[in-house]
C-alpha cells in the first residue's frame, strides 16, 4: 500500500538497511520456510503492492530500490516452500491496478508495467492489490491519525470521510472491485495456464481493544477501520468470483490475533513507527509475510 510520507524517505533508508542486513537473510529465509513439496510449478510470477513487496524486511532489492521489494517477502517464501523452477518478482511498494499495465515512476526506477513479467508458459500467479486505488490507505493513515485528539473516543475519521450521509471510502472500494476484476482478466489473456491466486490484506486493528501508541485512532474508529478493510477483501473477493478463474485468499481471517496491537513476534503488521529492518509504518513484518505465505501454502495444497 502506499503513504505519502513513507515511499521516498524509505528508499533512502533502504541504503542503510541493506549493508547491515545480509547477515540475517539466510538464515531467515531457510527458517521461515522449512519443509517443501515436489516441484508442480515452473514459472511463478508474483504482482502486487507494498503489502506484498515488504518495505524494510531484510534484505531488500534494488531492483528498483524505490521498489522497497523484500527478498523476504510472501512471495519469496512461497517460492522457496513450492520449489518452483523459476520465479519472477515485480511487486512495488505504492502500486495500484493501473501499475499492472503501465510503468510506475519510483525512486531510481521506474519500475516496469508489472503485467510484462507475464508469459504463456507461467503457470502461477499470486497478486495482492487494491488497497492504493483512489488512495483509500493513504488517506486513512494520513488523516485519522490527525483527527484523534480532538474526538479521542468517537468517530472522528468515519465523520471526516462521510459525506450527505455517505460513506466516501466505502464508495471508492466498491469501484475498486471493478478494477481488479479487469487485472484478472488480463492476467488470464497474457499467462492462460496460470492458476491465479488473489491475495487478501491482513487486519491492522484488533476486533476488541485499542492501542493508540501504536495505532493512534480514535476508539471509535478502530471498528471503522475494520469495516474498511472487510470491505477491500470483500470487493477483492467478489472480484475473484466475478473472474471465475481466480482463487481469493483470506488472510483477514486467519490474521485474527495477529493485529498491530500484538507484541512484535505476534504481530503481523506494523503501527504507526518505522522500524528498520522490520518494517515501515503500517506494513506487515516479517512474521505476516510468512503467515501469508502458510495461508497461501495451504490453499495450492
Amino acid at each position: 500500500m502506499r503513504t505519502r510520507r513513507s515511499l521516498s524517505t524509505t528508499a533512502s533508508a533502504i541504503t542503510v538497511a541493506l549493508l547491515t542486513a545480509v547477515v540475517l537473510t539466510a538464515s531467515t529465509l531457510t527458517a521461515a520456510a522449512t519443509g517443501g513439496t515436489t516441484a508442480t510449478f515452473r514459472h511463478y510470477v508474483a504482482l502486487g503492492d507494498s503489502y506484498t513487496s515488504g518495505p524494510l524486511i531484510p534484505l531488500p532489492r534494488l531492483d528498483p530500490v524505490g521498489c522497497v521489494r523484500s527478498t523476504s517477502n510472501y512471495p519469496a517464501l512461497l517460492a522457496h516452500r513450492l520449489r518452483v523452477h523459476s520465479y519472477t518478482d515485480v511487486s512495488c511498494g505504492g502500486a495500484d491496478t493501473g501499475d499492472m499495465t503501465s510503468p510506475q515512476d519510483v525512486f531510481l526506477g521506474p519500475n516496469p508495467p508489472q503485467f510484462n513479467a507475464l508469459r504463456p508458459h507461467t503457470d502461477l500467479v499470486t497478486i495482492g492489490i487494491g488497497g492504493n486505488d483512489y488512495g483509500v490507505f493513504g488517506s486513512l493513515v494520513d488523516t485519522c491519525p490527525q483527527l484523534r485528539s480532538g474526538d479521542p473516543t468517537g468517530a472522528p475519521c468515519r465523520e471526516h470521510f462521510t459525506e450527505d450521509g455517505v460513506d466516501t471510502i466505502l464508495a471508492r472500494i466498491a469501484d475498486t472491485q471493478d478494477n481488479v476484476t479487469e487485472v484478472l482478466r488480463g492476467i488470464h489473456e497474457r499467462a492462460p495456464r496460470a492458476r491465479v491466486l488473489l491475495i487478501g490484506y491482513p487486519r491492522i486493528a484488533p476486533e476488541v481493544g485499542y492501542c493508540p501508541k501504536v495505532l493512534p485512532f480514535a476508539e471509535g474508529d478502530y471498528a471503522w477501520l475494520n469495516e474498511v478493510e472487510k470491505a477491500l477483501n470483500g470487493a477483492l473477493e467478489k472480484a475473484a468470483a466475478a473472474d471465475g478463474a481466480t482463487t481469493y485468499v483470506d488472510t483477514f481471517g486467519p490474521s485474527l490475533g495477529h493485529d498491530a496491537c500484538q507484541p512484535r513476534g505476534t504481530a503481523w503488521v506494523n503501527g504507526q513507527h518505522r522500524k528498520l529492518l522490520a518494517a515501515a509504518e503500517y506494513h506487515p513484518y516479517f512474521t505476516g509475510m510468512r503467515g501469508v505465505a502458510e495461508v497461501t501454502y495451504a490453499h495450492l495444497r
